[in-house]
This record gives C-alpha cells, sequence and structure tokens, in this order.
C-alpha cells in the first residue's frame, strides 16, 4: 500500500463557495475571490445553501451548478454589464399572470 507524500496536498476543488449573506455570495475561482450579487444573478437568490455549494468548474471560464441547472462564464461575474440578464421560459413551465 503506498500513500500520497507528506506536505503535498492536492487540489480538491478549483471553484468553492466561500461565504453567503443576504445580498449574494462569494466564489473562490483559482485562488481569486469573485462576489456574486443577487441583485445582478437573481437566479440564486431563492436557491438552497445546498444547491449554492455544489458548483463546477467546468472549464478555466465556465462555471455550472447542476443542481440549479445554470451556466455562467466567469467573466459574466467580473463585467455584469456586459452580460445583460437573458432568461428563457421552459415550456412546460406555467407563466406567472401579468
Amino acid at each position: 500500500m503506498t500513500s500520497s507524500r507528506r506536505g503535498r496536498r492536492k487540489r480538491i476543488s478549483a471553484v468553492e463557495v466561500a461565504n453567503i449573506s443576504k445580498h449574494g455570495f462569494w466564489l473562490l475561482i483559482e485562488n481569486k475571490e469573485r462576489f456574486v450579487p443577487f441583485k445582478e444573478f437573481p437566479w440564486f437568490q431563492k436557491a438552497a445553501i445546498g444547491e449554492l455549494l455544489n458548483v463546477e468548474l467546468a472549464s478555466p471560464r465556465h462555471l455550472y451548478w447542476p443542481d440549479l441547472d445554470v451556466d455562467l462564464a466567469v467573466e459574466s461575474i467580473d463585467f455584469p454589464d456586459r452580460f445583460p440578464l437573458v432568461s428563457k421560459q421552459r415550456a412546460n413551465s406555467p407563466s406567472k399572470p401579468q
């Protein structure tokens, strides 16, 4: 049986949720912290904590929350003005009365 060398830690995740507040949450992506405000990214506001924590770095510039089915470019967090909110309603979800 072999064990790993002492003092060398294998990186567990390239992305993690570092903190959550009523205004948004902080992501640690590749050792850089970014704030994700609910005002700019409203689909996260009513998510359960477990759903927020389950985030994957699909590529160096792409995040994915499988429980929420949300894809997000890392650049959209850094420059939200360049990425206006666009949402398409799913065909089988009921529409809200106006």
